[in-house]
């Protein structure tokens, strides 16, 4: 859409809320006019939200979860089982495991998975901070919960190669999730019976 058919506030805005994921152009003009009908303080209430979020939340110092403070929730609960970990790629995975509840230990969110295609090789995962977390919270079990997807299952068989040798047992969730899916899109059952029915790999 051409800048010169909206004023340049408009088109500012329209321009900012295109680069959200998932929004497309229409997409991006429909919201921006909703904004300009809804009331100034509601408006303001959102934008204040968003400034919020970016200078209050930030990651775990543990897991890498997001957190507000130090720690996330689920570190900070010492009524977790910290010797099972539960390796995501995403802090929305987290969120997809937790509604399951069938997971009562803690989590480590690697913040992706092995891409070579986009460059994304194992140090520029959270990797190395896992296998420091193995000794001092002596975990037993590392349930590796990357997607169904090439990039993730490749991340689970190299988690597999470091952490089996360590006398760790290493458990992937079941193949109850389709292929090539992302674990926050599953519904709380499919997911909770893909946890019970983890099986060792490697």
């Amino acid at each position: 859409m051409s800048s010169s058919l909206f004023s340049s506030s408009i088109q500012v805005l329209v321009d900012e809320l295109h680069k959200l994921p998932g929004i497309g152009p229409k997409s991006a003009q429909r919201l921006a006019f909703y904004l300009l009908r809804v009331s100034k303080e509601d408006a303001l209430r959102l934008a204040d939200a968003i400034v919020q979020v970016k200078e209050k939340i930030t990651f775990c110092t543990r897991c890498f979860n997001v957190a507000e403070g130090e720690l996330c929730e689920i570190c900070a609960d010492s009524r977790r089982d910290t010797s099972v970990v539960c390796v995501v790629e995403d802090p929305r995975d987290v969120v997809a495991i937790e509604k399951t509840h069938e997971h009562r230990g803690t989590y480590h969110v690697l913040q992706g998975a092995i891409n070579p295609i986009d460059g994304i090789g194992p140090d520029r995962l959270r990797i190395s901070e896992l296998m420091a977390r193995l000794e001092p919270e002596a975990i037993t079990e590392v349930i590796v919960c990357t997607n169904p997807t090439i990039e993730g299952e490749a991340t689970a068989m190299y988690l597999a190669r470091l952490l089996k040798p360590l006398g760790a047992r290493v458990t992937r969730i079941a193949s109850g999730l389709p292929v090539g899916g992302d674990l926050e899109y599953a519904d709380e059952l499919t997911l909770g019976r893909a946890l019970e029915g983890r099986r060792d790999l490697g």
